[in-house]
């Protein structure tokens, strides 16, 4: 049942975004920012009741912050000039870039 709810959170902020999509294009973009995902993993580790644990998920999920701002500048900058569905692949491209360079890189160091 706790995974049922979840996917029901997640489903929710996604129809929400694809409406918002039909009135504007500023809205859609601002959503994702909603916590929605941060808070069903923020859920998942508190619920174990390590205080640490929670802790810790809290600042994996602040250090994430540089790949998704490279995701959203590279999306911007190839949907100048590429289709948008190659622009969004480009943008993943990059945020796994930056979240490997992130998480990997401390221990290669």
């Amino acid at each position: 049942m706790d995974v049922l709810w979840k996917g029901l959170v997640g489903g929710l902020v996604t129809v929400a975004i694809v409406l918002a999509s039909r009135r504007g294009n500023v809205l859609p973009g601002i959503l994702p920012l909603a916590p929605t995902f941060a808070i069903i993993a923020l859920l998942a580790v508190g619920a174990k009741g390590d205080a640490a644990g929670f802790r810790e998920t809290c600042l994996a999920g602040m250090r994430t912050i540089p790949a998704y701002l490279a995701f959203l500048g590279v999306t911007w900058w190839l949907g100048q000039a590429t289709d948008f569905r190659l622009a969004i692949l480009g943008g993943l491209a990059a945020w796994l870039a930056v979240a490997l360079a992130i998480f990997l890189g401390p221990r290669w160091l």
